[in-house]
């Protein structure tokens, strides 16, 4: 790990939650059935918006690798959550506040994955404007949450 840049403090039950979310998350760019997921083009950069055929070649050429940056640093949240190896034993106390040490690589990492669960679900949810968030609605909490939270590491960066 890099040079301690910021501390991170979550409940046990948020680490386990967030650790599930980012879970999901890496199985989900790791499947080979990805091509058609919208929620994962979405995550691909569109470097011709007027061409598609250009559009489609440039992802073949460099969606594999991208994706596979976007594992690596879901790999890196995991493991700085403590749960790169699986759940919270049964022993942890879910109410417990856990202090999560982020060096510059690990926080940045932290901030692009944050970012690309937040893609995934606002792709999930329907999102494509802010009158598309509903805060009402029960569905889009986990949203708001990784929001939150990522709201907090950047303001937690600029103060740096």
């Amino acid at each position: 790990m890099s040079e301690q840049i910021v501390v991170l403090e979550i409940s046990g039950l948020e680490a386990l939650h967030l650790a599930g979310i980012v879970g999901q998350f890496r199985d989900m760019i790791a499947d080979s059935r990805r091509a058609d997921d919208p929620a994962v083009a979405r995550l691909l950069p569109d470097a011709y918006p007027d061409d598609d055929d250009a559009t489609r070649e440039f992802h073949r050429l460099t969606g594999d690798d991208l994706l596979g940056r976007r594992a690596d640093d879901a790999a890196i949240v995991l493991r700085t959550l403590g749960m790169d190896g699986g759940d919270l034993d049964a022993d942890d106390d879910p109410d417990a506040t856990i202090s999560v040490a982020l060096g510059e690589t690990e926080a940045l990492a932290w901030m692009r994955t944050l970012s690309a669960v937040r893609l995934v679900l606002a792709t999930r949810l329907g999102i494509q404007s802010e009158d598309d968030h509903q805060p009402d609605d029960p569905r889009f909490g986990i949203y708001d949450w990784i929001g939150y939270r990522l709201d907090g590491l950047v303001t937690a960066l600029d103060r740096r």
